[in-house]
């Protein structure tokens, strides 16, 4: 997949204020010193694209050899100082490990790989490149002269530690090419092969294993090496109605977009957390999901790149047209980001934010000076909690502590639950952690304010917020009527654009609209969820547990309802409500962020 790299740089400076002294006698004055603090991040971003020279189609002759049946180019671009490795793996009919060139007759004359020279018909890869360039690649294990084509991943190529890197003559480049033997008695058919070529960085990583999928189950594969993570199957019998499972794998560099039937993403897209009809395969061979990424492109602070997006429903190739991914310079973490169906950018993933322990309050909306990070709420819930684990405001006071009525002024993320134990397969148990649920928020935290939020009322707006620079939590509110305006962009996006300005079934000038039964919620629900929208039953978090994992859904709005309560997305199979559900402030939630 083709990708591209930029760094933004942001200067932070100081304002200073000239001061003019009158010297009299015997008094001194000295000028106070000034420390400006400058500081980017570049972000790890590695890519592997390829662009054919010559078609790899060709015509043998029994009994004839050719050995130069095509010509790729792979280029490899990453600024890892600890290099990377490329790894190759026979991938025929989209089955990993399948090294055969497949016949349209039938498998009795399938073509083996070997050395493509003589004796059974048989085909071998062969890769180059330029030794002279000042950063070669260095070829291995004998992959610079015609090889049997892998039956596992192996290392085909990498490069050493270093810092200079880049497209072109300078050593990223590798070529390709295959050669095929045709023996006297082979058929005439059409005969194809693959190879899959993946990039591993550092080079001390391994390639992903493809998951063996058994019967009646869905597989979930990284498709790619990956940071962290594993994921089980899933029970998922032909022609059966199943959620999928949220996504439990991180890659550095990358943005998560969703789940396709086929690794190199030419099949069907589902959103992590979609529900879908198995295939009616699944009884024989399982049913396969690849883990679908976006090359990091740029950075969420400073980017402004949504007016040149086509909207998601209209793009004839989403992945390309309305989908990037965009890394958060506080934490290093990669976001997949799209312009959704109300024409805005929204983040399609939830927010992971930890803690920011940046100078630079440039690098979100409600820093400035007052937010200086978040802190884990206790595992068990109480009053009246400590201020050790309560936010520090910078001139050294402490932030109000939980007191009865008074929780929402606390300032605590929950890193789900407080675990540092990544589950080994999501589940919607309590005492796991989920990578894509991200963590919950209160909403003061996700507001990112340190003032005693229950002041502000529905008439009074908070404009900060915890997402990026250039970003924000979307509005909320009661939405009591159908409105032209998008003042609740909850609601905008699901009912009036998702959902075709379809009013709620029950809706009625006395009541406020949602959806409240399996009839009406259901199809909304599934569009909240499918890809690329990827909203998530991640649950939240109430007297001091998560719960509701894998069955509802929580985001904060930045409208408050009252001075104890906030507006949400609230969603599940039989109730989605976005115009007037409300939760109280000291809540865990998730956050999406949208595009200024």
């Amino acid at each position: 997949m083709k990708g591209s790299f930029y760094t933004r740089v942001s200067l932070a400076l100081v304002g200073l204020t000239t001061f003019s002294f009158i010297l009299l006698s015997n008094i001194k004055s000295y000028a106070d010193s000034v420390v400006d603090e400058i500081r980017i991040t570049v972000p790890t971003s590695c890519t592997l694209s390829s662009s054919g020279e010559n078609s790899h189609t060709d015509t043998l002759n029994n009994g004839q050899s050719k050995s130069n049946i095509g010509t790729t180019t792979l280029s490899a671009y990453c600024n890892d100082p600890d290099g990377f490795a490329i790894y190759a793996i026979g991938y025929t009919d989209d089955t990993y490990g399948k090294t055969v060139m497949s016949s349209s007759l039938n498998s009795q004359y399938d073509i083996a790989t070997g050395t493509g020279t003589s004796g059974n018909s048989q085909w071998a890869m062969k890769l180059a490149t330029n030794n002279n360039a000042t950063y070669p690649i260095t070829i291995q294990n004998s992959f610079d002269s015609f090889h049997v084509v892998p039956s596992t991943y192996t290392m085909v190529a990498k490069r050493t530690s270093n810092t200079d890197v880049g497209t072109g003559a300078i050593g990223s480049v590798l070529t390709s090419t295959y050669q095929v033997y045709a023996s006297a008695t082979q058929p005439a058919a059409t005969y194809t092969g693959k190879v899959r070529y993946t990039m591993v960085h550092p080079n001390n990583e391994t390639p992903p294993v493809e998951v063996a999928c058994a019967n009646n189950k869905i597989c979930y594969n990284a498709n790619t090496n990956i940071k962290e993570g594993t994921m089980g199957q899933q029970s998922g019998s032909a022609n059966a109605s199943v959620t999928l499972l949220a996504s439990n794998f991180s890659r550095d560099g990358y943005g998560f977009a969703g789940w396709n039937t086929k690794p190199d993403y030419s099949g069907t897209f589902y959103g992590p957390n979609e529900t879908i009809t198995v295939p009616s395969t699944a009884s024989s061979g399982g049913t396969p999901l690849y883990a679908v990424w976006v090359a990091s492109s740029d950075t969420l602070q400073g980017w402004s790149g949504c007016s040149s997006l086509i909207k998601a429903d209209e793009a004839t190739d989403i992945l390309s047209q309305s989908i990037r991914a965009l890394t958060d310079q506080r934490d290093g973490q990669t976001y997949a980001i799209a312009k959704l169906a109300d024409g805005k950018c929204w983040m399609i993933e939830n927010l992971r934010l930890e803690a920011d322990d940046s100078s630079d309050s440039t690098l979100a909306r409600g820093f400035g000076g007052v937010f200086t990070g978040l802190a884990d709420a206790e595992p068990a819930w109480a009053n009246n909690v400590t201020t050790a684990n309560s936010l520090y405001s910078t001139d050294g006071s402490t932030a109000n502590t939980i007191s009865g009525s008074n929780q929402g002024y606390r300032f605590p993320r929950y890193n789900n639950i407080n675990t540092s134990t990544r589950a080994s397969s999501p589940t919607t148990g309590t005492n796991v952690k989920i990578y894509s649920y991200g963590n919950y928020y209160t909403w003061a935290a996700a507001m990112a304010n340190t003032e005693d939020l229950t002041s502000y009322s529905a008439s009074e707006a908070v404009t900060t917020s915890l997402c990026p620079t250039d970003w924000r939590l979307p509005t909320g509110g009661d939405k009591t009527r159908i409105e032209a305006d998008d003042n609740n962009e909850f609601w905008n996006l699901i009912v009036d654009e998702l959902n075709g300005g379809t009013n709620p079934a029950n809706y009625s000038s006395s009541t406020t609209p949602y959806y409240n039964s399996s009839a009406e919620a259901g199809p909304v629900d599934k569009l909240i969820r499918s890809y690329p929208n990827n909203f998530l039953y991640s649950g939240g978090v109430s007297s001091g547990s998560v719960g509701s994992r894998g069955s509802y859904g929580y985001y904060w709005s930045s409208s408050a309802d009252s001075a104890n309560n906030a507006y949400r997305l609230y969603f599940l199979s039989s109730y989605v409500n976005p115009g007037s559900s409300y939760g109280n402030k000291y809540y865990g939630y998730s956050v999406r962020c949208v595009s200024i």
